[in-house]
């Protein structure tokens, strides 16, 4: 794997646009609430330290990572965020079940992007194990929390060019 002694999360804040006035939603599954709630916690801080003021977040707690999409189809009718930062965790299992849920909230995050013209953005960790879950929730390999807001950030940025 080329990526396996990388830090993912690096980035130069200096290449993120203004994030003045933005407003974001981060909708987060309670499932491997230790995964999730250390994606959120990256998603968060990263925003913060951007400049985005914490009354424009808003965080959206969903039971799982299938209800993602559904959260954050919910969150955007009622409040239009200038993004939607959808983070959960499926870790395979011995069933197909691990599939159908990452296909599922893929599929749905796609079309939500691009039927509301917004980016909602898939900060969900599918992976093999908890041991990967957890180097990609702030371990050896960063957090995905952190990416996704970031992506979420540059996303935003297109609305206004």
């Amino acid at each position: 794997m080329s990526t396996q002694h990388q830090n993912l999360s690096s980035f130069d804040p200096k290449d993120l646009p203004s994030v003045e006035g933005k407003r974001f939603c981060i909708v987060v599954a309670e499932w491997n609430s230790s995964i999730t709630y250390a994606l959120l916690n990256g998603a968060k801080d990263t925003l913060l330290s951007h400049g985005v003021g914490e009354s424009n977040i808003q965080i959206i707690y969903v039971p799982g990572s299938f209800e993602l999409v559904a959260g954050a189809s919910m969150a955007y009718q009622k409040s239009k965020p200038d993004a939607v930062i959808c983070l959960g965790c499926v870790i395979q299992g011995e069933t197909r079940h691990f599939d159908f849920i990452c296909n599922a909230v893929a599929n749905g995050l796609t079309q939500l992007s691009a039927s509301h013209a917004a980016p909602f953005i898939f900060g969900v960790l599918t992976t093999d194990n908890m041991e990967q879950a957890q180097d990609r929730s702030g371990g050896k390999h960063g957090n995905k929390g952190v990416e996704a807001a970031v992506t979420a950030i540059k996303m935003t940025n297109l609305i206004d060019d």
